[in-house]
């Protein structure tokens, strides 16, 4: 067993296609497990073009109802593998209607396929930046009938420097409205000021969120307004981002009193876990287990969940 793999955990920033399990994906396909494994996992760290290929082919292979179930069902149980209690996992419905789903038809069969296994999830739907106003409209107002049933909130991803924040305002404001929380993937390949404008929106946490480090007044508006950052190292490195572990800012975001949550994005294009993830903070930064335990309390704090379902979560962690 690997050091903290029995340590109970939260993942609260992880994406259902890049992370499906490969005997599955095998089974799927009728492709051997060395096939899959290279279409799926990220072999170089900071190969953009590879990186792409690994978020698009998972893609296409989830355009039916089966299948988006039974991913969803199969991650459940590699998380709690991993002895994570709690997880949230994002999905952008658009990238799933190829084949002639409708957004309500892939929302359902996730849903259906996390409620088959016995992890407490809840689903976290995507918008996109390169998306026009109504038609990311039309996730918030999915969320929003979904919010009861699974569905926790949206989320915005995409490229920052094309697509600058301050460009959904509007948007941001429409999911305020519609009583739909949110949280923002921002300051990752964009600046602190992205950090700032999600902040501004009303953003719940911030996924990545690693160029807050860059702004003193952006930290301490993260801490002002009880904003944690959703850390996902591995994904960090694997995007280019940062040439090596000891580069990445998480020692001293915690160091400064920003919240930090710690994630996993992608586990199989990352070929990670969050087992994987607090052995490496442990082993660069020295981060011990009653940090980790600190961190996963922090996140079930900020998780969507009812006063009554994080007291529960809080008992399954002790």
């Amino acid at each position: 067993m690997k050091k903290y793999e029995s340590l109970k955990k939260v993942d609260l920033h992880c994406h259902l296609d890049g992370s499906l399990n490969l005997d599955k994906v095998s089974k799927w396909t009728r492709k051997n497990i060395g096939e899959v494994e290279k279409s799926l996992r990220l072999q170089r760290r900071g190969d953009k073009e590879h990186y792409r290929e690994c978020l698009t082919y998972p893609k296409t292979l989830l355009q039916t109802k089966m299948r988006l179930k039974d991913a969803a069902e199969q991650l459940c149980k590699d998380l709690q593998s991993d002895y994570v209690v709690y997880a949230e996992i994002r999905l952008d419905p658009a990238a799933h209607t190829s084949k002639g789903l409708s957004f309500n038809e892939v929302v359902e069969a996730v849903l259906e396929g996390i409620k088959a296994s016995t992890l407490r999830a809840k689903l976290i739907l995507c918008m996109k930046r390169d998306r026009e106003f109504e038609e990311n409209k039309l996730i918030v107002d999915l969320a929003k009938k979904y919010l009861k049933k699974g569905v926790a909130a949206v989320d915005l991803i995409g490229d920052e420097l094309l697509y600058p924040t301050r460009s959904f305002a509007e948007l941001f404001a429409y999911a305020k409205d519609c009583g739909v929380p949110f949280v923002l993937h921002v300051g990752e390949t964009g600046t602190a000021l992205d950090i700032d404008e999600a902040i501004s929106f009303g953003a719940s946490r911030i996924g990545h969120g690693v160029k807050a480090i860059t702004s003193f007044e952006t930290m301490e508006s993260l801490k002002e307004n009880d904003i944690p950052l959703e850390i996902c190292l591995s994904s960090n490195l694997d995007s280019g981002l940062f040439e090596k572990s000891a580069d990445h800012p998480v020692m001293r975001l915690v160091d400064s009193g920003v919240g930090v949550v710690i994630c996993t994005d992608n586990r199989t294009l990352s070929n990670t876990s969050l087992t994987d993830e607090y052995n490496t903070l442990n082993r660069v930064f020295g981060f011990t287990i009653n940090e980790f335990t600190t961190m996963n309390r922090l996140a079930v704090d900020h998780a969507f969940l009812s006063e009554k379902e994080k007291a529960e979560v809080l008992k399954e962690l002790e």
